[in-house]
């Protein structure tokens, strides 16, 4: 019908770009002589004109290329003389009275050799042919107009340079100036000698005389793609390439190869029945066959017998349910989690059966028959999410593998499943998430328990307690997880350890103060601190400093002696003296309990002493001197001999009535009483220190002895 619309005796175009225009989709046809033509299609099948223009308003001015990017119309032209090729472009936009826009004309490049231009949906490329200069004939340029920038390569070089070339900041390029800024591109090399060229979004494939399919990526680089069991036969044309979703397609003459585009793995062959093949976008296809493209897989060829459509099955578990089916599957799992029936329910079997109607009249207002505006909109956003999530997973196994979708995946999937009780199946997929993504799944943990740092190195939370109760819940009575599959807790407590194991501490202590009667720290069941040990491996072979914090944070008064003689043992006595003093008032006969056994130590030893205003602020006010000095005297090491008023030179020296003065003096005014009565030797403590004053002195009267002899004195 087009070319029926044509005037008589008019050549054929030189090229036509179907321009996917939301109100109004066109054809843009372009001549050799330069005249450029948008045609649109009205109701029915007839066509009319939309805009014409020339190109080259010159004379003598010949179009070799063109192609229409997004947005863009980009052509080729040679002019007599020595203007040489030239390369420009004109912005291209639905609107206006005669139904596009075409902006001013902008010089790209000068004295241009020949070469092929191509286009993706984000670069325009510029390729050797065989015409190409000798010298030049292994450099490709790409153009990318969103960055305005050109990016010159030598793919068998290994060489890639970038400059700016935006022309709406007036910058053209002299194609000589341009090789000659870049050192080394000028270097002799192998020509490129390219069989068939193929745009794609991921860059610019390029299938030689061998069979050898390499891809040249937006910043470069350049990688060998895959080797064709076959090499190309026939002139230029004859093969075609694509990449639909992560696959490579391949037709050379009747032969269809779909290979992996990550690893170039064969994965099907197919003889086709015509040997001259286009190979279609999706952009190119209707608004329909691009959901049914995404959805299911597959690509279109163009032959001369028609369209055809080839299509591979997705894997179950990657099609995409329908609203409807996803809440009759929820409804499914609610039912089978709350029923005592043992046989497994199946969604078919509510669907169809009347026992539960709660599914059909999710299911009726999701169709439309009922339409209560505030329950629509929540069912509408919590499907949307499911249908969501699922066309994530269909992008990664696609072979999408970018970083940001795996972690938003992540997030979409752990978000989910701590909605849900986490038992059995959920949990299983809990342990998947965590297992291929840590990061991002402990990402998604904090944002879910809204757990934010303070600068003292603790955590503090606001999330709501229904949340921590699934997260801090074990396994039901009676009911055995699966081998290797741990209780949510223990799972972010494994994570952490990995990931950070100093905040593991103090996500287990703002774990305990969430925690409520009979699923927390005061359940019935393993307190927490138990259960983060048990993660960290059996007794003995735990990091020593991970577990000591573990037990001090607990505030269990075996756990924290259990630390405390830890410390004892590694000699940390301000450690251990400050464990102590933390408790404080809330627990003063576990206090009185570390005070004992930090005394012993004082008694044993004088690597104490340095530390004796803290022992004394841990002294319990309720002991009296007497009490003290019998617990030293219960571990005063033996004497091995009689005392002696210094110790041995290289002994360690023992403890003197100096060092336990202050502690003595404190007890000692805590605990005097206030009558006249004094136990043995109690006045001793309480002397004010000053002596008795100094009797008077008399003259001294000297005794004399009769001198008598035979007496002896």
């Amino acid at each position: 019908g087009l070319e029926r619309a044509w005037p008589e005796a008019r050549a054929a175009p030189l090229d036509a770009f179907f321009l996917a225009w939301p109100a109004q989709p066109a054809v843009a046809l372009v001549w050799e002589s330069g005249l450029a033509e948008l045609w649109g299609a009205d109701l029915g099948s007839a066509w009319r004109r939309l805009h014409a223009t020339e190109l080259c308003p010159r004379g003598a001015v010949r179009v070799v290329a063109a192609v229409a990017p997004r947005g863009r119309l980009v052509w080729c032209e040679e002019r007599p003389g020595a203007g040489g090729r030239r390369v420009c472009v004109r912005t291209l936009e639905p609107g206006g009275e005669t139904g596009a826009r075409l902006g001013r004309t902008h010089v790209l490049l000068h004295h241009c050799p020949p070469f092929h231009l191509l286009a993706s949906r984000k670069d325009v490329f510029l390729g050797p042919t065989a015409s190409t200069w000798p010298g030049v004939a292994h450099i490709l340029l790409a153009w990318n107009p969103s960055k305005g920038k050109v990016m010159v390569a030598a793919p068998r070089l290994g060489l890639s340079y970038s400059k700016s070339l935006n022309p709406k900041h007036g910058d053209t390029w002299d194609f000589r100036t341009l090789l000659r800024s870049f050192p080394g591109l000028l270097s002799p090399g192998e020509p490129l000698a390219v069989h068939t060229w193929a745009p794609t979004p991921q860059g610019l494939l390029m299938l030689d005389s061998r069979g050898t399919v390499s891809l040249v990526q937006a910043h470069g680089g350049t990688r060998t793609v895959s080797a064709l069991q076959e090499a190309p036969v026939g002139l230029e044309g004859s093969a075609a390439l694509g990449t639909f979703h992560g696959t490579l397609a391949c037709v050379l003459g009747s032969t269809l190869e779909l290979l992996d585009l990550g690893t170039g793995r064969l994965l099907e062959r197919k003889v086709l029945s015509t040997d001259r093949v286009h190979l279609l976008e999706p952009a190119a296809l209707a608004m329909k066959d691009r959901e049914e493209l995404q959805t299911r897989g597959g690509l279109h060829l163009l032959s001369a017998l028609g369209l055809f459509h080839v299509g591979w099955e997705a894997p179950q578990s990657l099609e995409l349910p329908s609203a409807t089916d996803l809440v009759f599957e929820e409804a499914c799992g609610y039912y089978q989690r709350r029923s005592l029936r043992g046989a497994q329910l199946t969604p078919e079997e509510l669907r169809y059966s009347s026992t539960f109607q709660a599914p059909q009249a999710l299911a009726s207002i999701l169709q439309g028959h009922l339409s209560p505006p505030a329950l629509l909109t929540t069912l509408k956003a919590e499907l949307r999410d499911y249908q969501g999530l699922e066309q994530l997973k269909a992008q990664l196994v696609a072979g999408e593998e970018e970083e940001a979708v795996w972690t938003e995946l992540a997030h979409q999937e752990v978000a989910r499943l701590l909605r849900t009780e986490l038992t059995g199946e959920q949990l299983a997929q809990l342990h998947t998430v965590f297992q291929a993504l840590p990061s991002a799944a402990w990402g998604a943990t904090l944002r879910a328990l809204q757990l934010q740092p303070d600068g003292n190195g603790r955590l503090s939370s606001q999330a709501p307690p229904d949340v921590w109760r699934k997260v801090l819940g074990g396994a039901a009575p009676g009911r055995e997880l699966p081998t290797g599959i741990l209780p949510a807790f223990e799972l972010l407590c494994q994570c952490l350890c990995r990931l950070e194991p100093r905040w593991l501490p103090a996500f287990v202590e703002v774990a305990q103060q969430q925690g409520g009667p009979g699923w927390g720290a005061g359940g019935p069941g393993l307190p927490l601190y138990r259960r983060a040990l048990a993660v960290l491996g059996e007794e003995g072979a735990r990091p020593e400093a991970l577990e000591i914090e573990l037990l001090l944070g607990s505030r269990r008064p075996k756990a924290v002696l259990q630390a405390v003689g830890q410390l004892v043992q590694k000699k940390q006595w301000e450690r251990a003296l400050e464990a102590g003093l933390a408790l404080g008032p809330s627990s003063p006969l576990l206090q009185s309990e570390i005070f004992k056994l930090l005394l012993a130590e004082f008694a044993r030893h004088r690597q104490l002493d340095a530390h004796l205003p803290l022992l004394c602020c841990l002294c319990p006010p309720e002991l009296a001197p007497d009490e003290i000095l019998l617990l030293l005297r219960a571990h005063l090491p033996d004497e091995g001999g009689p005392p002696t008023p210094f110790p041995d030179p290289g002994a360690e020296p023992p403890l003197t009535v100096g060092l336990l003065k202050t502690l003595l003096e404190q007890t000692g005014a805590q605990g005097r009483p206030s009558g006249p009565v004094l136990g043995l030797y109690e006045d001793i403590l309480w002397d004010p220190g000053t002596p008795p004053p100094t009797p008077p002195r008399g003259p001294m009267t000297v005794l004399q002895t009769v001198e008598q002899p035979g007496l002896e004195a």
